[in-house]
């Protein structure tokens, strides 16, 4: 089986997580290089993990190591050229989220993909746990009934020292507040779980912290299948949880949790308890429990580059998720619904998830 050989990209905190999924698939995956701009922390890196070869130069190293993979951790505007860079030289990529900084940037990697044969997938690790496949099967075989009600809270807590990092709380560098750097990953997860959304409306604000970009945003989202969800994204909840509750006709599902999780997150109510024995018992037939990480998400692009397989969360996938953050952030703006499909060439929040916008919310009145 072959062994793919792997560059890490920034060696800020999310990048050991990408050290251990490489691990995490037993061999296949060698982290040949690290690349950071610091040339002090690049060297502290490679001591810590053991890395062979470091770059202070993204570019240099693409000429250098022509690698199978790239893992991007760097801050969001670097994504889509760092991408699209790796994809010419003949790499896959992993990049950490979001993915772009606009619908715009995400059709200029999806026109490398076609140019080089190559993919570019977002970490969504949410998506990858054994639990999260089997409630799917559980939908797709129709137990559960219609899909009826779904709420999705990111309610986390980020105090003014982790906005003094310079790169964030701009619309520039970080894009976007809680909801493109917190919520991202619980939405996308809705939406794996729930399908293609069709409408939303949004309000979001700046309430507590110094900062240019939202620090909470609430939407009300439509589904196509009739379904429809509150999302709240926050970065003000001193008692932080990320909370998924779907309800169906037959059941409600819950998952609770912070970063990851696994089977035992969540919770399984039957709508008719006394006369849904069958319905329980198809739940509690789960597979072997694989938590939700990035080493399971590396796993299976491992699968997809054996195969020469699109990922999971690249591609119309990984739009998707990208086009209901900006149509939440285009309605807080507005105050308009957004239909899906609407924002293209020419809107202003087609170029930029903002819409070149600098003001949200409590800011404007």
């Amino acid at each position: 089986m072959k062994r793919y050989r792997s560059v890490i990209v920034g060696t800020g905190g999310i990048a050991s997580a990408h050290v251990r999924a490489a691990e995490h698939t037993q061999g296949r995956v060698e982290i040949v290089a690290v690349v950071d701009i610091d040339d002090t922390r690049m060297r502290a890196f490679r001591r810590d993990y053991g890395i062979p070869k470091g770059y202070t130069d993204f570019d240099e190293m693409l000429r250098a190591e022509k690698p199978d993979l790239v893992q991007i951790c760097v801050p969001p505007a670097l994504h889509a050229p760092m991408s699209i860079a790796a994809m010419e030289a003949g790499a896959w990529v992993l990049c950490e989220k979001p993915l772009c900084r606009s619908l715009s940037e995400f059709d200029r990697i999806a026109e490398a993909e076609k140019r080089t044969g190559c993919f570019t997938a977002c970490v969504f690790q949410m998506r990858f746990a054994s639990s999260t496949e089997h409630l799917r099967k559980l939908v797709v075989q129709g137990l559960l009934g219609r899909p009826l009600v779904a709420v999705c809270n990111t309610l986390w807590y980020r105090d003014s020292a982790y906005y003094a990092v310079p790169w964030r709380g701009t619309w520039s560098s970080e894009i976007g507040g809680p909801t493109v750097g917190l919520g991202i990953h619980a939405m996308d997860h809705l939406l794996h779980l729930l399908g293609p959304w069709t409408e939303v409306r949004a309000v979001a604000d700046t309430l507590a912290r110094d900062i240019e970009v939202e620090d909470v945003s609430m939407a009300l989202v439509r589904f196509a299948n009739g379904a429809t969800a509150s999302i709240v994204n926050s970065a003000l909840s001193p008692r932080q949880e990320t909370y998924i509750r779907l309800d169906f006709q037959r059941a409600t599902v819950e998952l609770t949790h912070l970063y990851s999780y696994s089977r035992e997150n969540w919770r399984f109510t039957p709508a008719e308890p006394m006369n849904d024995e069958g319905l329980l018992q198809a739940w509690q037939l789960a597979p072997v429990d694989v938590p939700s990480s990035h080493g399971a998400q590396l796993v299976a692009l491992v699968d997809d580059m054996d195969h020469g397989r699109r990922p999971l969360t690249s591609g119309d996938e990984s739009r998707q998720t990208i086009e209901l953050l900006t149509a939440i952030y285009r309605s807080a703006f507005t105050g308009e619904i957004v239909r899906r499909g609407v924002i293209g060439a020419g809107d202003p929040f087609y170029e930029a998830l903002n819409g070149g916008r600098t003001t949200v919310g409590a800011k404007k009145r």
